[in-house]
């Protein structure tokens, strides 16, 4: 590579990190896709990295720590289903009035998906608290998790306010093309959560040691610390996005029409998560060692997709902002090419997990039972990388056009009406055990990829109006 090729990718390396580039309605695609997928992919990693080390030292605990953080993550996923849903109208609101070049319209829409999160996040808050040890016990959780891991789920619940936010206000800075913005959010969030894990889970000096509660304490502080970081860039002279007095009223039609478009976003994860929840209380027939195991692989998986997921994040904003300067054929354009990045980098990551699948489980300190179904898991679910890269560009190029409705679709057939009743079938009808799961896992995730992109084909998406 000449060395003037080097200077300009470290210029765009430099331009990218930085954020000093957030309209991409003209100009290369392959650049446009760079400068958003590189803080996008840099922030995932470290999201991922945390979901890692966050195990890893609950694993010193005991397997019924690893097994309430599971338990707990398989209903506190309906906190992350709306988040993501409401994040969802959010960007795609914010890319297309970007796109549009309407500034101010785009910060209405910031504030009120704000306050549309706050008042979700204060009722979902009060239930997950007060019903802590219901939760755990409806998903089938023993006596003695229950009574070690209660706090853990209170401190999640009651704190889920820190999960929305983040989710919200990071949505907002990547629609209007500020990916760097919101690395640089859960690079201090999770910056905060790494360090403060080991202490407050085992104890140092005069901090004693709260075992599983005190992964809950690190991830509420860290989160909290993410969105006061947030809070401050969204009022400050430089954002993109600035929200300013004018903008701090109750608009009732924008919160309606922001929770009209958000209702599909939410639907399409409240359908994942309702699966993954069924899914789990079938493992958990199995014991706590095979919970174990399973949430274990499930880290490891998540480490793994959270990058994939920031480049079709990047994908979903080039959508919004090319539809919102009347540019469909160069959304398409700059969707396809997602794909094909994404799925160069999945086929990867999957034959390295296929390879190493039992070094990387026993890492988190598993053996017998425990190690057998983690590894059993990973290797199931990475065989499904090559549609999951297909899958999740395109359906986040459905959410960034603001079409939230055809995913909610296809993933309600593919999570609900195939993959619940198949796993029950494989695992407990046919006596499979929790393999019966990850062998339906992998069928429900490769279904689902050529539905999303057979219809993406047609091209109705490009008429979507928000």
């Amino acid at each position: 590579m000449p060395k003037s090729a080097f200077k300009k990718f470290f210029d765009d390396l430099k331009t990218a990190i930085t954020g000093k580039e957030h309209n991409f309605t003209s100009g290369s695609l392959n650049r446009a896709i760079f400068m958003l997928a590189v803080p996008m992919v840099l922030e995932m990693v470290m999201e991922s990295l945390f979901a890692v080390v966050d195990i890893y030292f609950v694993s010193k605990v005991s397997m019924d720590a690893v097994a309430t953080i599971g338990l707990t993550e398989s209903v506190i996923m309906v906190v992350f289903a709306i988040a993501i849903g409401i994040s969802m109208a959010a960007a795609a609101m914010v890319a297309r009035r970007i796109g549009e070049e309407k500034p101010s319209d785009a910060a209405d829409a910031a504030w009120q998906s704000i306050v549309l999160g706050l008042s979700v996040s204060l009722v979902l808050g009060l239930a997950g608290f007060f019903f802590a040890t219901d939760i755990l016990k409806a998903m089938g959780g023993s006596a003695e998790l229950i009574a070690q891991g209660k706090n853990y789920t209170r401190w999640m619940f009651g704190g889920n306010v820190t999960i929305m936010l983040l989710f919200l206000i990071n949505a907002v800075f990547r629609g209007a093309g500020d990916a760097s913005l919101a690395m640089r959010t859960l690079w201090l969030a999770n910056g905060i959560n790494i360090i403060l894990d080991p202490i407050l889970i085992h104890g140092l000096g005069p901090i004693p040691s709260m075992g599983v509660e005190g992964a809950a304490i690190a991830t509420t502080i860290g989160r909290g610390t993410g969105v006061v970081y947030q809070l401050y860039h969204l009022f400050n002279k430089g954002s993109v996005v600035r929200i300013k007095r004018q903008n701090l009223v109750f608009k009732p039609t924008l919160i309606f029409k922001l929770i009209k478009v958000s209702l599909g976003g939410i639907g399409q994860y409240l359908i994942g998560t309702a699966s993954w929840i069924f899914l789990v209380r079938i493992i958990a027939i199995f014991g706590s060692d095979v919970v174990a195991g399973y949430t274990i692989s499930f880290r490891i998986i998540m480490f793994t997709i959270l990058p994939s997921w920031g480049l079709s994040n990047a994908a979903a904003t080039l959508v919004g902002q090319n539809l919102g300067a009347k540019n469909p054929d160069r959304a398409e354009r700059s969707v396809w090419l997602s794909a094909q990045y994404n799925l160069v980098f999945m086929l990867i990551v999957s034959i390295v997990l296929w390879v190493f699948a039992s070094p990387v489980v026993s890492f988190f300190n598993a053996e017998g039972e425990v190690l057998k179904t983690g590894v059993q898991s990973l290797k199931y679910v990475t065989a499904s990388y090559v549609f999951f890269s297909y899958g999740m560009v395109v359906s986040q190029a459905f959410n960034g056009a603001g079409d939230t409705r055809t995913p909610t679709k296809i993933n309600f057939f593919a999570y609900w009406v195939f993959q619940i009743p198949v796993a029950y079938l494989l695992s407990v009808t046919l006596n499979l055990g929790a393999e019966g799961v990850f062998i339906t896992i992998l069928g429900s995730i490769s279904l689902a990829a050529i539905i999303f992109v057979a219809i993406f084909k047609r091209g109705n998406w490009k008429e979507t109006e928000i």
